[in-house]
């Protein structure tokens, strides 16, 4: 009997869930534990980690699970890899709904960095307004360039301050329009948006809206990852479970 370990945190994952429960394919969706407020899902949900490989493959074993759906966001690397490797190490077929990568088009101005470090690095020099749009796992990363006034974005309140003498938050979920992100820069005056190439329509509001305003893009590479069989839609999972 199928039984189904869906590796969620995306809207991918909460569509993924809804087709799966109109299936009737027995699943659990799993959240790391990262977002507070998970929004209600029609499958059975748990929260938190696995305790790295060692962690997952005693997990697939004991819930007997026959297939690994991995729909985490294109930056949770770490998550990603244990996958791959615990259903090797185990056997269970893993398949991963994935987002397109952004690329840029006609009007855009970016600047392509392989990772967090390099994006801090390349913010040294002069005092700007940022758009920091990267998720609050990583806005501490950017406490070396505090000469920049920042605006974040987050899905949650910070329990924190962010370590950055000159911010503000706004709490707020996708998905975004151009239109209110075009507004948004504006009332903050910003000067260059960072952000990590996730891609998929969610969040990519703010890069039409950079576009708009002729604002430069600091782009966040995606990290590697080990190969693994890779689509990009639901229905592709589902004949993918069928076959």
């Amino acid at each position: 009997m199928t039984n189904v370990l869906l590796l969620g945190g995306t809207m991918e994952a909460s569509a993924m869930a809804k087709a799966l429960a109109e299936a009737q394919i027995p699943a659990t969706l799993s959240y790391m534990g990262r977002v507070e407020r998970p929004k209600p899902q029609p499958i059975p949900v748990r929260i938190g980690g696995f305790g790295g490989v060692p962690g997952l493959v005693q997990y697939l074993k004991d819930h007997a699970i026959t297939h690994v759906i991995d729909a985490t966001h294109p930056f949770a690397a770490q998550m990603s890899t244990n996958a791959v490797t615990a259903c090797a190490d185990t056997g269970t077929p893993l398949v991963a709904l994935t987002r397109p990568a952004w690329t840029p088009g006609p009007g855009d101005n970016w600047r392509s960095v392989a990772d967090i470090p390099a994006a801090v690095a390349a913010l040294d020099g002069p005092a700007k307004n940022v758009m920091l749009a990267i998720g609050r796992m990583h806005v501490h990363e950017f406490a070396p360039q505090p000469q920049h006034t920042y605006l974040l974005r987050l899905v949650d309140e910070p329990k924190e301050p962010a370590p950055l003498p000159n911010h503000t938050v706004v709490v707020d979920r996708g998905p975004f329009s151009s239109d209110a992100d075009e507004a948004l820069m504006r009332d903050h005056k910003i000067d260059l948006v960072v952000s990590k190439n996730a891609g998929g329509t969610g969040s990519v509001s703010k890069l039409d809206a950079a576009r708009k305003l002729g604002l430069p893009v600091l782009m966040i590479d995606r990290p590697s990852l080990p190969p693994r069989h890779e689509v990009h839609d639901i229905a592709d999972v589902l004949t993918w479970l069928s076959a």
